[in-house]
């Protein structure tokens, strides 16, 4: 397994690693913050090759998530015993006793961060992990991400700073989402999400049913449907129509097509059919919309 390409941030992380712990009146200012209450970090570290780091804890507040880049490491949670090896990724909820130490011939390298907030659980459950330990492999992006929030340590506690820092763990959090999700499509006879998009897409401009949504990802129907839906929470034909209305949407703005050669154009040869479809999805006829772009 390949390395990460070498730290680009504007403040490099050392080579001995670091740990930046919040100071607990700047977590309560967030935490009454309306514009830092859902989300926000409350510590967080890199330790590179961190040869005899262990740490055990009875419990703990906030949720605690562990991203490995490289070497080994192991983790013990409730009497469940788990190898962690570069590309993990660790998730563990607060209250609940755990140990985790690196492998004492190949130490891990990893990133570690606390958080919490009002909407902290929600993301958690965005992130939908099946079990504490999920592998999502090397991740440039998602280390890039944390690195920003390490600058955070250089910020001089300045609340705006932080602010924009728990916005930038909202969008790491939802970043991860979308990796897991891949991973989990790609995995065994799972859906390729990407691929049944591309597939929608070349099919804009007429029909598809879910027989041949279901024929191209070599499922039946049943599974097929199942399984789209809990990746996206959308039916395979209702995310196709969605697709459909954004393309519309472009048109629309971009065309001087009428509505009626925008339909024709997505495959609805009945232009109030396509008309009561775009309203639905969107709040406006297609005439509604067109207009209220110049407002």
């Amino acid at each position: 397994m390949k390395n990460l390409p070498p730290i680009t941030s504007n403040w490099p992380l050392p080579k001995e690693g670091i740990r930046f712990v919040m100071p607990q009146s700047l977590c309560d200012a967030l935490a009454h913050n309306p514009l830092s209450a859902n989300l926000y970090p409350e510590a967080m570290g890199y330790y590179p090759q961190a040869a005899s780091h262990q740490m055990q804890r009875d419990t703990h507040t906030g949720h605690l998530l562990i991203y490995c880049t490289a070497g080994r490491g192991t983790l013990t949670l409730e009497g469940a015993h788990h190898r962690i090896r570069s590309g993990d990724l660790i998730l563990l909820p607060p209250g609940i006793a755990h140990r985790y130490s690196a492998h004492p011939k190949y130490p891990w390298s990893i990133y570690w961060l606390h958080f919490a907030g009002d909407l902290s659980n929600h993301f958690v459950q965005l992130l939908n992990m099946n079990t504490t330990v999920e592998y999502i492999g090397l991740q440039p992006r998602i280390t890039s991400q944390l690195e920003e929030l390490f600058m955070l340590r250089n910020s001089g506690y300045d609340a705006t700073s932080f602010i924009h820092g728990s916005h930038q763990l909202q969008q790491m959090l939802s970043h991860l989402a979308l990796i897991l999700r891949q991973q989990r499509s790609q995995g065994g006879t799972q859906i390729d999400i990407d691929d049944t998009r591309s597939f929608m897409n070349e099919h804009l401009h007429g029909q598809l049913s879910l027989d041949d949504l279901a024929k191209h990802s070599k499922l039946s129907k049943y599974h097929f449907s199942k399984r789209f839906k809990a990746l996206t929470g959308h039916s395979p034909i209702e995310f196709f129509i969605h697709l459909k209305i954004q393309y519309a949407c472009h048109l629309l703005d971009s065309s001087t097509q009428t509505i009626k050669q925008v339909a024709a154009s997505l495959g609805y040869e009945d232009a109030y059919y396509f008309s009561r479809i775009f309203k639905k999805v969107i709040g406006l006829s297609p005439d509604q919309y067109r207009k209220s772009k110049h407002r």
